[in-house]
């Protein structure tokens, strides 16, 4: 009897697991590192896919390699902003927004998806350039997330993010290495 599972394609690096503690330096340094790295790693992820492979969902009922790519940007956006009002404001709300009817929105079939790769290469290196600034202090400022109901730290978001990363590129390579694309 084969006593194996199969893997769970929605989570192929396995769940977020958030610190249950404050992150030291050097912890925060590696995870910043994910989050410079990811856009070369996307590039490479998806060199030589075809428009119908881009159009392939990563895994049944899930988004296609396409809405992944738009996504990472548009939701990288979002927590770069997060960033940036926890650090000039006193626990801000942030606004939420439904990442499903935003994946379904024209313009992310329209759009190439050289335009979303070099938004998120544009991007990461301004948000790297911020984290890294960032003091112990800093590190510690929260927002507010009405949907999850609760406030996050910026070394939780710091987390949330580069796992975020990771774990969208896994989609496309597991995805790649499944099809054999």
């Amino acid at each position: 009897m084969d006593t194996t599972t199969a893997p769970d394609l929605r989570y192929p690096i396995g769940p977020l697991v958030l610190p249950e503690q404050t992150l030291n330096q050097g912890s925060r340094l590696a995870l910043i590192a994910k989050i410079a790295v990811l856009p070369d790693q996307v590039r490479a992820a998806v060199t030589g896919l075809t428009p119908a492979q881009l159009d392939t969902p990563y895994r049944p009922g899930g988004w296609t390699v396409r809405q992944v790519l738009h996504h990472l940007p548009d939701s990288h956006l979002n927590s770069y902003t997060r960033f940036r009002l926890a650090l000039t404001e006193e626990t801000p709300t942030i606004c939420p927004y439904d990442e499903q009817a935003w994946a379904e929105l024209p313009d992310v079939q329209a759009t190439p998806v050289a335009v979303s790769l070099a938004l998120l290469e544009a991007l990461h290196i301004r948000w790297t350039i911020l984290l890294r600034q960032l003091t112990d202090a800093q590190w510690l400022r929260t927002f507010y997330h009405p949907g999850s109901k609760r406030s996050f730290t910026l070394d939780e978001a710091l987390t949330m993010y580069a796992w975020h990363g990771q774990h969208h590129l896994a989609h496309i390579t597991e995805l790649r290495r499944r099809e054999g694309f």
